[in-house]
C-alpha cells in the first residue's frame, strides 16, 4: 500500500521497519527492511538504539539504567519525545506487531484516504528539517565509532 502511494508520489518513504512480537516471548523481533537502501535511509544504529529505547532491550550489551537515560535525551533532542516512546511501549505489547515508517512529503489528506480501510493506529512523531538532519548527523557518528577499522 505505501508502496504504491509512493510511486504516486503522494509520500516519500525513506526507511521501514518492524516490529513483531509474538505470544508467549519475553521482547519483540525487530527487523529493518532491507530494501531501504535510499538516501534518507537510517543506519541499523538508529533503528537499534530506538527500538531499545521503547522496549528497554539493551543494546549492543549496554546496561539498560544509565545508558537508557542518555539515549533518551538524544532522541528527545532530534524530537522523538518520551511521550512518543512511552505511547508506542504501552500499544506495541506481546502478540502484536508495529510497522515504523520514515517518510516525507506526504499529502496528508490522500494518504489518510488511500489507508482508511486499513484497521490501524499512527502514533507519529513529526520531525522538523533541522530534527531531522541533527539526527541522521548523530546515527552517523554512531555508525563512524561502531564501523570496523579498514
Amino acid at each position: 500500500m505505501i508502496e504504491d502511494l509512493s510511486k504516486r508520489q503522494l509520500i516519500t518513504l525513506q526507511d521501514a521497519a518492524i516490529v513483531s512480537w509474538p505470544m508467549g516471548k519475553k521482547k519483540p523481533k525487530t527487523e529493518q527492511l532491507s530494501s531501504m537502501t535510499g538516501v534518507g535511509a537510517l543506519s541499523g544504529a538508529f533503528w537499534g538504539m530506538l527500538f531499545g529505547m521503547i522496549f528497554l532491550i539493551p543494546i549492543f550489551g549496554m546496561v539498560v539504567g544509565a545508558a537508557m537515560g542518555a539515549l533518551s535525551g538524544s532522541f528527545a533532542d532530534v524530537g522523538i519525545s518520551d511521550d512518543f516512546i512511552k505511547s508506542v511501549r504501552s500499544k506495541v505489547t506481546e502478540g502484536t506487531s508495529a510497522l515504523f515508517l520514515l517518510t516525507s512529503d506526504a499529502v496528508q489528506d490522500k494518504v489518510v484516504d488511500a489507508l482508511k480501510d486499513i484497521n490501524f493506529e499512527i502514533i507519529a512523531s513529526n520531525l522538523s528539517e533541522a530534527e531531522e538532519d541533527k539526527m541522521r548527523e548523530m546515527f552517523a557518528e554512531e555508525e563512524a565509532e561502531v564501523a570496523p577499522a579498514a
